[in-house]
Parts: structure tokens; C-alpha cells; sequence
């Protein structure tokens, strides 16, 4: 299969994209709010990061599209709305398994010896 031609503003959204995945609290609130809807003090709990922290990647997370946000009176609710994060996440995370695996077995025979 032949690769079509990218330009560099494709390639920079695309960069984009992994930049916002690559910091480790999106992704532990991200891996928090799964399918369901949660407010800020709800993450709190889940994640176990200060108010602000949460704030301020919930703000990134919104700007970038992937989260949505529910005004409920004072309460402001989030829920993914980017499903596509984690179908790009399962593929990370099946990789990085087998890698494991192969480290593994590559031990394994290495304490053999």
C-alpha cells in the first residue's frame, strides 16, 4: 500500500494529537472518565491530583476536542467525547505488551544460560 503525501500542517495537528497524549495525567483522566461522566472533584478522587492540576488538562482535554463539558447549576460535568483516544490507546497499549513479552522470554533464556 502506498503512503499518500502529508504536508506540514497535517503533520503538526498530527504531532498535536500525540503531544496531548503524551502528558501522563490526560491520560490517567482520561483512563478515569472512560465511558461515564464525571465532575472535577469526581476526578479528584479518581486520580488523586489537586483541583488545579485536574483544571487545567481538563481545559487542554476540551480545547483539543476530546472531552466535552455539562453545565449542571454550579457543577460543570465531562465526558469523552473522542472515542478515537482510546482505540489509538488500545493499539499503544498492545504493542508495549508484546514488547514486554518478548523482553520476557528474552530473559527467560538469558537466566538459562
Amino acid at each position: 500500500m502506498k503512503r499518500s503525501e502529508i504536508d506540514d500542517s497535517a503533520l503538526e495537528l498530527i504531532a498535536s494529537r500525540f503531544r496531548l497524549l503524551a502528558e501522563p495525567m490526560r491520560l490517567k483522566i482520561l483512563h478515569a472518565l472512560g465511558d461515564v461522566e464525571m465532575n472535577v472533584g469526581e476526578l479528584v478522587a479518581a486520580t488523586g491530583a489537586n483541583q488545579a492540576n485536574i483544571s487545567k488538562h481538563l481545559a487542554i482535554l476540551l480545547e483539543a476536542g476530546v472531552v466535552s463539558r455539562r453545565k449542571d447549576g454550579l457543577r460543570a460535568n465531562y465526558r469523552v467525547t473522542d472515542e478515537s483516544i482510546f482505540a489509538l490507546c488500545d493499539v499503544v497499549c498492545s504493542r508495549l505488551e508484546r514488547q514486554l513479552d518478548l523482553h520476557r522470554e528474552a530473559l527467560a533464556t538469558i537466566r538459562q544460560i
